[in-house]
């Protein structure tokens, strides 16, 4: 179990904030594969305040998603505290998470994201300032550093104990870094031991078995996973299930990947429109498929579709034609969700 303020999540395996990705429709599936605790992506404190349409859409909160965790951004202490008042009473979020991870320039150009990174008084003073002013527990996202000669991953995690922080999830690579090289489990091993509150390692989950390496080497409280569980919410399922009984399930077989595939694809239509989510779904099945045989040329197709049932056509084509060479991958995967 984690537990994070007042909020209790039944596991230790946490689905990451990513942007472009965790909207409702891939929240709930992660959620119905077992994930303990779900981030919803990213979004900025200006345009909460402005009132923005969609972003104003993508606070939305499912109540089957709880316990859920909203995470703003922003540079500047006074919107990021009326962001987080607003989210704290007009959604239905259980945490607020202050995103100090992003390593894209548009954001740190705004000295958002990972830009927080290089002022741990500054974060301090920032945490204290949003907590006194909310009621949900606040938490922060970060990376170990900006760069190699700019790891303050212990003094930055200590700042936001020190300000009244909930949590604090790390991801084990600096700034620079951006998604390359190899995460840096010993520091975050090096944060778990200076803070008292909950830590939740990020960066290098990739198997069930990473998981608990992570969990054995660094003493943390939860893991993340991200990248891992893009097309392949196995992974969260696996995880929790592995970590709880030493059992490591089989890999799902094309047809039940497709399956969930589908569902995605329907949830993300009732969230966006047949449009827009259409447009959107090809990332993740070209993620969904990855490693399926034969599924190079379905890419190519899916690329090629503007409207569900088109996308679903080309799909079921593709599990007929599965069935009908009899490449089955892996034994199907019993899961949450049927």
């Amino acid at each position: 179990m984690l537990k994070i303020g007042n909020v209790e999540a039944p596991n230790q395996v946490v689905l990451a904030p990513m942007a472009g990705v965790c909207n409702p429709a891939f929240r709930l599936i992660a959620k119905e594969f077992g994930c303990g605790l779900v981030c919803a992506e990213m979004v900025s404190d200006k345009a909460i305040l402005h009132g923005n349409h969609r972003t104003m859409e993508m606070l939305y909160v499912d109540e089957r998603e709880k316990p859920l965790s909203l995470q703003i951004f922003g540079g500047d202490t006074e919107t990021l505290v009326e962001a987080a008042k607003y989210v704290d009473q007009n959604t239905d979020a259980d945490i607020i998470d202050i995103n100090m991870g992003c390593p894209v320039p548009k954001i740190t150009k705004c000295d958002a994201g990972a830009r927080w990174l290089l002022d741990p008084p500054k974060i301090e003073q920032m945490i204290e300032t949003v907590v006194k002013s909310v009621s949900k527990p606040v938490t922060v996202k970060m990376r170990i550093g900006w760069d190699e000669d700019h790891i303050y991953a212990v003094q930055n995690a200590k700042a936001v104990e020190n300000g009244g922080g909930a949590g604090v999830s790390v991801h084990g690579r600096t700034r620079v870094q951006m998604y390359t090289g190899h995460a840096n489990w010993d520091i975050i091993k090096e944060v778990k031991d200076s803070v008292s509150i909950p830590v939740i390692g990020n960066g290098d989950v990739t198997t069930p078995e990473a998981a608990k390496r992570m969990l054995d080497q660094t003493g943390v409280d939860g893991v993340m996973i991200g990248r891992a569980a893009l097309g392949n919410p196995w992974m969260l399922y696996r995880t929790i299930q592995y970590l709880t009984t030493g059992e490591l399930l089989p890999e799902p077989s094309g047809q039940e990947k497709i399956r969930i595939a589908l569902l995605h694809m329907d949830r993300l239509v009732a969230l966006k429109g047949e449009h827009v989510a259409v447009k959107e779904m090809r990332k993740h099945l070209a993620w969904y498929l990855k490693g399926l045989k034969g599924s190079a040329r379905v890419k190519d197709l899916i690329m090629e579709q503007t409207k569900r049932d088109a996308m679903a056509e080309v799909l079921e084509h593709f599990v007929a034609s599965m069935e009908g060479n009899g490449t089955e991958d892996a034994e199907e995967t019993s899961t949450a969700v049927h």
